[in-house]
């Protein structure tokens, strides 16, 4: 038994904090991940922020521990520098076995991000029997009904938690023969469309002007005219947006019953000094700056989102309690290259080119999120008089601290005044925007600097196709 804990890292995608149990959130749509966090072992943090606002800039952010504007994925590149060395590298250079399963296409060999994984697997519908296996496809088919939509050809409908939990455990097993091992999952739901399997249609209907079957169907109609919609102003009606709601809460809730079946697997296997960290690449809007899914802004809607970190003491064994920084505090600002530093940092691994803190000996003053230069295009096609002036047009960096949000690029700058970010506070406290002015300035000048030159990614058609199912090509 090697004296280096094991690390599972769930990444689920599209989950916005205030949706969840932990947040007091109307609907108890997380009660495993709640569970998890008030184990013993366990802790949520109410304050962590992604670095990005979609798939592809976030999880380069996770992989590689540092800002979107320094490793330049899904700003400028579509692709990974060679520069930077992933969360798998790093774990392997330490002596771990490393596994990523992703069922998103923006990681995957196109981007890079699976690099330094001994075991990957990206899983579609076209990789499926090679992913999942002949048994694995056969089970799915028989319960379809029970964790999806039934039988539909269309792929938007279907759900893949139970096919990613099925891959996984049986890796976990083989995993579980060589600790240490560094195992990453990334898990689609809830991404939009919001479509729950079918035993959760109704989860959340009792309470909606709208049956079941009406609230998906009006789910499945928002994915498929998003831009349309949001061009003319999300303009939906209270039973739409109950509807949108309701569904996507529903998918939630279904995803956590599968991430607290797979937190429960681990447990199984007596996999001893073992750190579980659940969390999101971003959230969603749902009509904040009159958008919807994730795009153009960077409102707390879609950068504030869950954390559970399980597996506490395996992880801060070799520090002086004494000394213990953030780890400590549930309510601490925290971002995703700080906790994956702190991980590889416990590994005993390289963490020269990161970006984060140990949050077991640190505690962050402030928070980084950006977005690279806003697309209009797709909006503009349906309407030409769309509203652009509201949104930043260049790259947007925002610097987040518990009572403010302060957001910079080229165009202008605005100050909010947590938790109102309709109301640019900025004349109100000159001090504050020179304040951050200066540090970001300063920080776009030095650790926001790209790594390396822009780098283009070549998705196969398959890919490609599975990601105009989620939204990103219209």
């Amino acid at each position: 038994m090697s004296d280096l804990p094991n690390v599972v890292w769930v990444t689920l995608d599209s989950v916005r904090t205030d949706h969840t149990t932990m947040s007091g959130y109307r609907r108890d749509t997380t009660p495993n991940l709640a569970r998890i966090a008030a184990d013993g072992d366990g802790r949520q943090f109410s304050n962590c922020f992604s670095h990005g606002i979609w798939t592809l800039a976030s999880s380069a952010s996770i992989l590689t521990g540092t800002y979107p504007s320094r490793h330049d994925v899904g700003l400028g590149s579509s692709k990974l520098s060679p520069k930077l060395s992933t969360a798998g590298e790093l774990f392997s250079e330490q002596g771990y076995r490393t596994a990523c399963l992703s069922c998103n296409s923006h990681i995957s060999d196109a981007t890079d991000l699976s690099r330094g994984f001994d075991r990957f697997e990206w899983l579609s519908s076209s990789t499926l029997l090679q992913a999942a296996g002949l048994k694995t496809t056969l089970e799915y088919g028989l319960n379809i009904r029970k964790h999806s939509a039934g039988f539909t050809t269309d792929p938007n409908k279907h759900s893949t938690p139970f096919l990613m939990n099925e891959i996984a455990t049986r890796w976990l097993d083989s995993l579980a023969d060589e600790e240490p091992f560094f195992f990453y999952l990334h898990y689609n739901e809830p991404h939009r469309p919001y479509y729950p399997p079918r035993p959760y249609l109704d989860r959340y209907t009792d309470d909606i002007d709208a049956s079941p079957q009406e609230a998906v169907d009006t789910a499945m109609r928002v994915h498929e005219n998003l831009y349309e919609i949001v061009a003319n102003g999300c303009q939906l009606s209270t039973r739409e947006w109950e509807s949108l709601r309701a569904m996507y809460d529903a998918e939630i809730a279904y995803t956590d019953e599968m991430i607290g079946q797979l937190f429960d697997h681990v447990r199984s296997r007596d996999l001893e000094d073992t750190i579980f960290v659940i969390t999101a690449d971003h959230g969603e809007l749902f009509g904040e700056y009159g958008l919807l899914a994730h795009k153009l802004c960077l409102h707390d809607g879609v950068i504030n989102v869950p954390l559970v970190v399980h597996g506490l003491e395996a992880l801060s064994s070799d520090i002086d309690e004494d000394t213990l920084g953030a780890v400590t505090d549930e309510n601490a600002l925290v971002q995703h290259a700080d906790v994956m530093q702190t991980l590889v940092t416990r590994a005993g691994g390289r963490t020269d080119d990161m970006q984060g803190i140990d949050i077991r000996t640190a505690e962050r003053e402030h928070a980084i999120a950006q977005r690279g230069t806003a697309e209009y295009e797709p909006f503009l096609e349906h309407n030409s008089e769309f509203e652009t002036d509201r949104y930043h047009d260049s790259m947007l960096t925002c610097l987040r601290t518990n009572d403010f949000k302060y957001c910079y690029s080229e165009d202008r700058t605005e100050l909010f005044d947590l938790p109102d970010e309709e109301t640019d506070v900025s004349s109100e406290y000159p001090d504050r925007v020179e304040q951050f002015d200066q540090t970001l300035t300063e920080w776009l000048e030095t650790d926001g600097q790209p790594i390396d030159a822009t780098l283009e990614a070549e998705f196969t058609d398959a890919m490609e196709q599975q990601l105009k199912d989620l939204g990103y090509i219209e």
